[in-house]
């Protein structure tokens, strides 16, 4: 382990100039994205959930916005009209990272939007609505989800020239899956003899929702374990696909997502890779000076890797072949966080009816 030269920046910024690690931000929301690039963030993400806070946070913003879309649309119910909104929030947030875009050679400075969750059991669907959100802007990322049904649609979607991200993923097999599905992708448009580019691909790995889940699990599994063992689930699953990635020589880059403590940034510093905090954590890193340490290569403890190996649900999601594609939607973390971006979506849906037809 290395420690980096002392310097008066603040953490996030120094692991950002000093490092390989790319802080991205994940919110859309614009008031915190500005603040989050003077940090050292060079990209932010977009989802249900995500967008359905930024608008509900400014409804003197959107609330008159919904009302004009709803006038110019006439025939548009509550889904598109919200949907819409989305990407009018991902063009923005777009528009201030395309100098990190256009320094980085599209490699960062990347707006991550997250195709209709409604789709996730429909290839063609899932490809389509990829390739219209890519149009939105250049520096446009596409979320698929990581499911047997998604891994096909991000292979066809990278081979049309979307730029993917991974969502819904949580595990080292998941990963490694996109990860293989994304070389395919790029060995297709080679052969063909189609545009070289920099796509600037991630393949997320939601390592707090990972934490979440085995904590739900061991629970109802009546598992004890000690002390604060499950916190490290996902800082391990981040580590390894990391170094699978480099080992294989994959044109991906892993992305740490869904943050629970700051082990899932401080843990990954050094690597080349994306930490994606809400900006909320990254405040709070900052202020209580986390360490800036080249950790990517030091192992998770090993009496809590031990541990951890020890529950046959961290297995499957530790193990490069721990589950097979038609497994992972079915993982318990898949199943609960897609109800979620499902339930933000009706969320979003009452929202513009709200403002079109409030309550009498």
């Amino acid at each position: 382990m290395s420690t980096l030269v002392e310097t008066d920046l603040a953490p996030l910024a120094r692991a950002a100039c000093e490092t390989p690690t790319a802080l991205w931000n994940d919110s859309a929301d614009p008031a915190e994205l500005r603040r989050s690039i003077e940090f050292g963030a060079v990209g932010a993400t977009c989802n249900p959930v995500i967008a359905f806070a930024a608008i509900k946070k400014s409804p003197d913003v959107w609330g008159p916005r919904l009302r004009e879309l709803a006038a110019e649309h006439p025939t548009w119910g509550e889904s598109q009209l919200g949907w819409e909104a989305v990407k009018e929030l991902s063009i923005a947030a777009a528009r201030l990272l395309e100098p990190a875009f256009e320094a980085s050679g599209g490699r960062n400075g990347r707006l991550s939007i997250q195709t209709d969750p409604r789709l996730h059991r429909d290839v063609d669907a899932l490809v389509a609505q990829a390739v219209q959100f890519s149009q939105l802007a250049e520096n446009i990322i596409v979320k698929i989800p990581a499911t047997a049904t998604g891994i096909a649609a991000m292979e066809e979607a990278a081979y049309r020239g979307v730029s993917i991200n991974a969502t819904l993923s949580f595990t080292v097999p998941q990963a490694v899956a996109v990860g293989e599905a994304l070389e395919r992708a790029l060995d297709r448009r080679a052969a063909e003899g189609r545009p070289e580019q920099e796509f600037g691909h991630v393949v997320t790995i939601m390592g707090g929702r990972l934490d979440d889940w085995l904590k739900k699990w061991t629970g109802a599994e009546r598992i004890l374990t000690g002390p604060g063992v499950l916190d490290w689930a996902g800082v391990a699953a981040l580590k390894r696909a990391h170094h699978v990635f480099t080992d294989r020589g994959y044109r991906s880059r892993i992305l740490s997502a869904a943050f629970r403590n700051h082990l899932q940034w401080s843990e990954l510093v050094g690597g080349d890779l994306v930490v994606s905090p809400p900006f909320d954590w990254q405040a709070r890193i900052n202020e209580n000076g986390i360490p800036v340490e080249n950790r990517i290569d030091v192992p998770v403890p090993a009496p809590i890797l031990a541990e951890l190996e020890t529950l046959s649900e961290f297995r499957r999601a530790y193990e490069v072949d721990g589950m097979t594609p038609d497994e992972f939607e079915d993982f318990g973390a898949a199943r609960n966080t897609l109800r979620q971006f499902l339930d933000a979506d009706a969320q979003l849906d009452a929202l513009v009816r709200d403002i079109l037809v409030p309550a009498a």
